[in-house]
């Protein structure tokens, strides 16, 4: 598995530029290993590596346990990292703010921390940020290729369920990628329905992750995006990330009843726990899926743990 372009370099993009100078300092072979970079106001500065947590005294030696070497971010590099991360205008983000991330370009989603402002009950506003997690969205050609010659030709849909930072979204964007491009397989018209724009990294209509010939609806609700794939796109796969709500069900059923196939991502740690989840057991008795593929854990990302026929 190869990873086409250096990931890495264009989340450190995100940071100010006092974090992004100490960040590049670090040993490219952990870059690549990397999954977040944590950002906490007056605590150190930490990398998730696996199931590791990682500092860096900010002369690029890396730390495996805390101690006072350890390099702290301060509240006005939060601040900065904060105001790029919004390209410099927090107004026009509050939405994405107030549900807890943002995705920018590269697809890489920065998770938000701060203090909430309530109206009749519900998130109006988020102020005093004081710590942002990046997670970093990588394209591994190749990662799906155990897919493509496991289940290809495809008769059913995909469920593919895993913990957070399990490789799931990266293997949705590979077996994206294979499937419209019909690597290992016959084309297939293939659209992405990218709520979040983390799959592709949609910026200014271009997608920054290489989709192949997928068409991507980009910012689109998972229900209305499939609805448009169905009216406009005459898809053979539909493929969307993260489904788990009763709206998430019946959009998948839509789907399916219009004769696409469906390929998606829940969490879950195992197939049993999977099975007993209400929401899992919702989309299962849509019919939409056949084909269950559970992955291993956050420090073997993209690592297939079973296949199953349901």
């Amino acid at each position: 598995m190869t990873e086409k372009y250096d990931s890495f370099d264009t989340a450190v993009g995100i940071l100010c530029d006092e974090l992004a100078e100490i960040v590049n300092k670090i040993p490219d072979s952990k870059k690549s290993s990397i999954q977040e970079i944590r950002l906490r106001a007056q605590k150190p500065l930490t990398f998730s590596y696996g199931n590791d947590t990682l500092f860096t005294d900010g002369n690029g030696k890396i730390l495996y346990s805390f101690s006072d070497k350890v390099y702290t971010v301060s509240q006005r590099s939060i601040y900065d990292t904060f105001r790029r991360v919004c390209s410099y205008s927090v107004y026009s983000h509050q939405n994405e703010i107030k549900n807890g991330f943002i995705t920018v370009r590269g697809g890489h989603r920065v998770g938000i921390c701060g203090t909430a402002a309530l109206t009749d009950g519900k998130i109006s506003a988020v102020s005093d940020i004081s710590s942002l997690n990046i997670r970093i969205a990588r394209q591994i050609f190749g990662a799906a290729q155990e897919i493509v010659e496991r289940l290809c030709p495809i008769d059913g849909g995909i469920l593919i369920a895993g913990m957070p930072s399990s490789g799931k979204t990266t293997l949705l964007r590979d077996l994206a990628y294979r499937l419209s491009l019909g690597i290992g397989c016959k084309i297939q018209k293939t659209v992405v329905i990218d709520e979040r724009g983390e799959l592709s990294g949609t910026h200014n209509g271009i997608s920054f992750s290489d989709m192949g010939l997928c068409d991507v609806l980009n910012g689109y609700p998972k229900g209305e995006g499939i609805m448009q794939a169905i009216r406009s796109l005459s898809p053979q796969i539909i493929i969307c990330d993260e489904l788990g709500t009763d709206e998430d069900c019946r959009s998948v059923s839509m789907g399916f009843n219009a004769g696409a196939y469906i390929v998606a991502t829940i969490h879950a740690p195992s197939f049993d726990e999977l099975m007993k989840r209400s929401q899992a057991k919702k989309l299962i008795a849509t019919g939409a899926f056949k084909n269950v593929i559970m992955l291993e854990s956050s420090d073997k990302p993209c690592k297939i743990s079973s296949f199953k026929r349901i």
